[in-house]
């Protein structure tokens, strides 16, 4: 099943648009986990498992595990989630973006190690970063416009015809590159005039919005702005805020109960 059907499939059954984010920072693990080799997976694999009714797809951030040596423990997280949540998609935040054969291994290291349902990828070098498209039934999610401020030192430059950057790449996103049908866009809940402007350039194609919770992102805004005709085309990310709901050992009827409320609210406004 491609990325987009699972996604299509995953948000009738689920009725959620919630992506989970997961960015395990060791520092904030309960005591229970302190010292532990696998410490990550194991923090990682609970939230999964807590939220995983309330989710409609997981976002887990590579280098909050390249960065502690946890490639490994990254591998058995989305062999969980495949195998424990079947339909879940799994996202991985890498936000690659070389051209040619090093492309070609960012998205074997994507989609052949990590094995996950879509990539996170930066548009800057263009379709020469085309090597991401050639795994069969894979996402690719291109950075549009992004939730940092920063973001605006370019995604915000007019071009020759008028236009700011970051609606020239949802333009080429929805027209010239998407010869597959699965192609995202990221664009963030701290914007959410550009989403509803990125919106009406591509149709139904999925958004990847990130920046409601910590970001502090309103949630009503960014829904009647990215939804689409039957209410759904987003996959709305919240990291901190669930994963961390509870820093004791109740973390993960925490993360459940934000994740559930979370679901919720994004839902009364569908």
């Amino acid at each position: 099943m491609s990325f987009i059907q699972s996604l299509n499939q995953v948000w009738s059954r689920t009725q959620s648009l919630l992506c989970v984010g997961l960015d395990p920072e060791p520092s904030k693990f309960p005591g229970a986990l302190q010292g532990r080799a696998d410490a990550i997976f194991e923090f990682c694999k609970t939230i999964a498992d807590a939220t995983a009714p309330y989710a409609s797809s997981f976002k887990p951030q590579i280098a909050y595990f390249a960065a502690h040596r946890a490639e490994d423990q990254l591998e058995a997280l989305i062999v969980h989630i495949h195998e424990k949540h079947a339909g879940i998609p799994v996202i991985l935040d890498a936000k690659r973006g070389d051209i040619g054969s090093t492309a070609e291994q960012y998205a074997k290291e994507a989609f052949e190690r990590y094995r996950a349902d879509a990539v996170t990828v930066n548009p800057y070098m263009g379709f020469d970063s085309e090597p991401y498209l050639a795994h069969e039934g894979k996402g690719v999610i291109v950075l549009c416009r992004t939730s940092n401020a920063g973001g605006s030192d370019l995604q915000f430059l007019n071009t020759s015809d008028g236009k700011p950057l970051y609606q020239i790449v949802a333009k080429l996103a929805a027209e010239k590159w998407n010869d597959k049908g699965q192609l995202g866009l990221v664009v963030g809940a701290t914007f959410p005039k550009e989403i509803e402007t990125v919106r009406g350039i591509v149709g139904d194609m999925p958004l990847l919005i990130p920046g409601i919770g910590a970001q502090g992102g309103d949630v009503e805004a960014t829904v009647r702005a990215g939804r689409t005709a039957n209410g759904t085309g987003m996959l709305i990310n919240s990291s901190r805020a669930i994963i961390y709901a509870d820093k004791g050992d109740n973390y993960a009827q925490a993360a459940a109960e934000t994740a559930k409320k979370t679901r919720d609210t994004i839902n009364a406004y569908r």
